[in-house]
């Protein structure tokens, strides 16, 4: 990182978060854990009192303030999309989820993993697929990747649960942490699809190439995809980087806020049309 973006980062009160090793004076880079919850809202909607939603406007015109080019993805044929679980409501869903068989991924699982958050949230993100931590405690990003996303929510003044829905491509752990293949992705699909229906949320964020690739179902590249709009069922989509993978790579932390500060600029205008 230059020494004009460390400054502007430090500007943004960004500098200790996303400091890489070795650089300044030594100074540790904080826990996630330390960062103070008066940064964040109240709860918008709680997921036992569903509100009623307004109409949601076109999307070519809601999306009018953003300040980017909308991607149109051309959506190839899927093998019943939906099926048995498009009619499910969220307790029903879940049990599915826990009972699947769909792929080879149960054999090795020990629990799957729904998905955790707020049920009416504005932003849904979605993540590649159970790690060992999340296989043990049944909830996604819980880690060392999901300490990082907590702290990267934060940044944004957003926190898990409170108007944001967090969810995975894969809802079982693939061996030793690999990344899913194209099957598993499929055979998942309709679960993510029914709860995005369920959700509603005014954008989505793919965190990494396979998230994205199930939700716009084209092949991603990341560092091509950044800074532009999808599109998923009308509804926005934001691809950026993978908590993990920003762990490994230090260097595209930087690039991560820029994809988030373009998520909140989306999201505002979202709400203001």
């Amino acid at each position: 990182m230059n020494l004009r973006r460390d400054a502007i980062l430090r500007e943004m009160g960004l500098a200790p978060l996303w400091r890489l090793r070795g650089a300044g004076q030594g100074e540790a880079e904080p826990a996630p854990a330390e960062i103070s919850p008066e940064r964040v809202p109240v709860v918008l909607q709680s997921a036992s009192a569903p509100m009623p939603r307004p109409a949601r406007p076109d999307l070519r015109e809601s999306l009018q303030q953003a300040a980017a080019p909308v991607v149109p993805v051309q959506p190839m044929q899927r093998s019943d999309v939906g099926g048995a679980v498009s009619g499910l409501d969220w307790e029903t869903l879940e049990a599915t989820i826990r009972g699947c068989e769909a792929c080879g991924l149960c054999k090795r699982r020990k629990q799957a993993v729904p998905g955790v958050g707020d049920r009416q949230a504005d932003w849904l993100f979605v993540g590649e697929g159970p790690g060992a931590e999340e296989d043990e405690r049944g909830e996604p990003f819980v880690g060392q990747a999901g300490r990082l996303l907590d702290a990267m929510l934060a940044r944004i003044d957003l926190k898990r649960g409170e108007d944001v829905y967090i969810a995975n491509a894969v809802k079982c752990r693939p061996p030793n942490n690999r990344t899913p293949e194209a099957a598993e992705l499929a055979a998942c699909f309709p679960y993510l699809q029914r709860q995005i229906a369920l959700i509603r949320p005014r954008l989505i964020v793919a965190l990494g190439r396979p998230a994205a690739q199930a939700l716009l179902n084209e092949e991603v590249r990341i560092a091509a995809s950044r800074g532009k709009l999808f599109s998923h069922n009308d509804i926005p989509v934001v691809v950026t980087y993978h908590p993990a993978y920003l762990l490994r790579n230090l260097q595209d932390k930087a690039k991560a806020w820029e994809d988030l500060c373009f998520a909140r600029r989306t999201m505002a205008g979202l709400k203001a049309s």
